[in-house]
């Protein structure tokens, strides 16, 4: 675990070691705790930024739109040759998000899937409810459109941006813990003004960073897995 670090820094450090891979360089899972800073995908757009105020807007090459990371926050950023793993980009958005669906399950809480909408969600009026959600992806008929995102009930606990560059993933996955959820207001989180964040605090779990981030990185091992 890297512990509290700077975001910039630990971009460079995640793209020099990407750049660097050879074939039997070893896969990696960074686990850290960034100071308040919005960060802006590759897919971003300077309207869904209402009032970054004093919070630095850093631009990243990650997927997506922008989110907020700050302290109280787990950021886990897994390296994987997805090549020598054996497995697609796909597979492994479905695994990283089923980690952190088994990290919620520990507390009792139930993680959902919105279609549409990579991350994972909790229900609002009931965390602890195993009830499917209306809104969770279905099964598309070929060439029809994506469907429009549903977040009607919900909050979004974990948020998703990755990059692959010669079949090896960085940037990772974002965990609310106990953090302040201000500066969510200040932006429309990844793109969605109608969109509300919440953190394991919010829906009554107490909780310390570094067992959050354990749990986590557990499941995030366990998945990843060839």
């Amino acid at each position: 675990m890297l512990g509290h670090a700077q975001y910039a820094a630990t971009l460079r450090a995640m793209q020099a070691y990407t750049h660097a891979r050879r074939e039997d360089t070893p896969d990696v899972l960074w686990l850290c705790e960034h100071d308040a800073v919005f960060t802006q995908g590759l897919a971003g757009k300077s309207e869904h930024i209402l009032q970054a105020g004093a919070i630095p807007v850093v631009k990243t090459n990650r997927g997506g739109q922008v989110t907020f990371h700050g302290p109280g926050q787990v950021v886990a950023y897994p390296m994987i040759d997805l090549e020598r793993a054996g497995y697609y980009v796909k597979e492994y958005v479905f695994r990283t998000e089923e980690a952190v669906i088994r990290t919620l399950a520990d507390y009792g809480i139930t993680g959902h899937r919105v279609a549409g909408a990579p991350g994972i969600y909790v229900r609002l009026s009931d965390p602890t409810s195993h009830a499917q959600l209306p809104q969770r992806p279905l099964r598309r008929t070929p060439g029809s459109a994506p469907p429009t995102p549903d977040f009607t009930d919900v909050g979004k606990i974990a948020a998703l941006g990755i990059k692959v560059s010669r079949h090896c993933t960085y940037h990772g996955v974002a965990f609310n813990v106990a953090m302040d959820l201000s500066p969510f207001q200040r932006i429309h989180p990844c793109g969605y003004a109608q969109l509300r964040t919440i953190d394991l605090a919010g829906v009554g779990i107490r909780t310390t960073w570094q067992e959050a981030a354990t749990r986590l990185a557990m499941h995030l091992q366990r998945r990843l897995e060839n």
